[in-house]
């Protein structure tokens, strides 16, 4: 059985981590010192140095809860049952709509580049968001929706656009208007590679489609 110390410092975590995004949304890196999360998560600020060794640990506890929570999110769209070109298409609209979240603008997009390091941002994204691109694409090729390209490199010319469209809507004045032109020009870019096979997919051809 769990002990109930155990519970408790699961909880304290948990509180500490849900309250630094909360602020660190709000208010920024620099502007959120560790004595408003320590008070916010109602624990003293020994507490919240027994679980994180200092203000970055926990910022990269808050960019680590962010991402989980949007990777399990899309994972459910990308990797679920239907066809794959729709799965994908929904995959991409969705993860659209979460770069206008303002916790994933703000610590995701934001601050982790400048707070953790370019480097090593790029290596959590990589951790968090690559493979659920490269498995989508797999599934694409799979099911003769793509042409039989490297999958490995056009996962990561397709991870790099979507990374890159983040930024580009993360820092627009007009937000939403940035997504929308994002997301359709993806989209348009995986049309243009995927040619007829679409119009086959619609017709009820199973020539591609069967192909492992």
């Amino acid at each position: 059985m769990r002990s109930r110390r155990l519970e408790y410092s699961e909880s304290t975590r948990h509180a500490l981590v849900d309250s630094a995004v909360d602020l660190f949304t709000k208010r920024g890196y620099a502007a959120t010192s560790l004595d408003e999360v320590a008070k916010r998560s109602r624990v003293t600020k020994g507490a919240l140095y027994h679980h994180f060794s200092g203000k970055q640990a926990l910022f990269e506890a808050a960019f680590d809860a962010v991402e989980s929570a949007v990777m399990t999110e899309l994972a459910e769209i990308v990797v679920g049952p239907g066809n794959p070109w729709d799965r994908a298409m929904k995959g991409i609209q969705q993860y659209i709509k979460i770069c206008l979240d303002p916790s994933y603008q703000r610590i995701v997009i934001h601050e982790a580049p400048v707070v953790m390091g370019w480097e090593r941002w790029r290596e959590a994204e990589d951790h968090f968001s690559f493979g659920l691109v490269r498995a989508s694409i797999q599934s694409l090729v799979d099911a003769g929706e793509m042409p039989e390209l490297p999958v490995e490199v056009t996962a990561r010319l397709l991870f790099g656009s979507l990374t890159a469209g983040a930024m580009v809507i993360a820092r627009a004045d007009d937000p939403k208007k940035a997504g929308a032109e994002v997301s359709t020009t993806i989209i348009k870019m995986l049309e243009h590679l995927r040619g007829d096979r679409g119009t086959d997919s619609a017709s009820g051809s199973t020539q591609r489609g069967g192909r492992h």
